[in-house]
């Protein structure tokens, strides 16, 4: 499948959904290719975890011309009795937060300076 990395095999500690919905809160505008892409995913697992969020209330979408814009329901609760109280605001602010913190770090590797 051209432009998907490898797939990663073996247990992760963020599911595949989290890292979808992580996407879409960056750009509620993203399409379902750079999605795949960036969570090196097909385009059809996105499609089906975009209708599993979807379906459980967690996201909408709107028709944008060829494209859709997206919108997720921040003050939904986590669906896992172990995460009672933890919305899906709070999992994004962590989630964003780290890719902040990794596309800062590998720029200053990168040319050795920041930004």
């Amino acid at each position: 499948m051209g432009g998907v990395p490898e797939p990663h095999t073996g247990w992760t500690f963020v599911t595949n959904h989290a890292r979808v919905l992580a996407v879409i809160a960056d750009d509620p505008n993203v399409r379902i290719r750079d999605i795949a892409v960036h969570c090196r995913l097909t385009e059809r697992a996105v499609q089906k975890i975009i209708a599993d969020l979807e379906h459980e209330g967690y996201l909408s979408h709107t028709r944008e011309g060829r494209g859709n814009t997206y919108r997720i329901e921040p003050g939904k609760v986590l669906r896992h009795p172990a995460e009672a109280g933890l919305t899906v605001a709070s999992l994004l602010s962590l989630l964003v937060q780290d890719e902040v913190d990794r596309t800062t770090q590998s720029r200053v590797g990168a040319d050795g300076n920041r930004g």
